[in-house]
């Protein structure tokens, strides 16, 4: 019977010292949008995004609706992303998000970092400006539209 009771007590020891002893896998990079607090050992599932933000000062505007721009339409990766008015500026760079803002969104993968393509194009088909806009892993890139 003694046997049999250290037995069964030895079984319980080695079953949970093996339950504690695994390493819960997930991402572990605290940046991730799939961060997982409670994994122990990364499986290099992470997952990452970022934001820009796109904007013009008063003397832009100015320029653009002297010229006769009345609309401009954001793209990046030739994807509309958003429209505004020329004659609607910031007085400086807007958080990403901000009401009236053309913000984008976007999935950076695996990689904290990515490029991506730009265009802004006014109402009368004219490319105000392009170019390459990098994008890191939360955080909020400001683009200003100069002219």
């Amino acid at each position: 019977m003694k046997i049999i009771k250290y037995l069964a007590i030895g079984s319980v020891l080695i079953a949970s010292t093996s339950l504690t002893s695994c390493k819960k896998e997930g991402c572990t990079d605290s940046a991730a949008i799939n961060y997982d607090e409670s994994a122990k050992k990364d499986d290099e599932s992470c997952s990452f995004q970022g934001e820009a933000v796109i904007w013009y000062d008063e003397s832009t505007s100015q320029s653009l609706t002297l010229g006769g721009s009345s609309t401009l339409k954001y793209y990046v990766d030739e994807v509309l992303i958003g429209s505004t008015d020329a004659s609607v500026y910031w007085t400086g760079a807007p958080d990403c998000g901000a009401n009236g803002s053309i913000t984008v969104t976007k999935d950076l993968g695996n990689a904290k970092s990515k490029t991506f393509t730009y265009k802004v194009i006014d109402n009368l088909g004219f490319t105000v400006e392009s170019g390459i806009l990098n994008i890191s892993a939360n955080n909020c890139e400001n683009l200003q539209i100069s002219n």
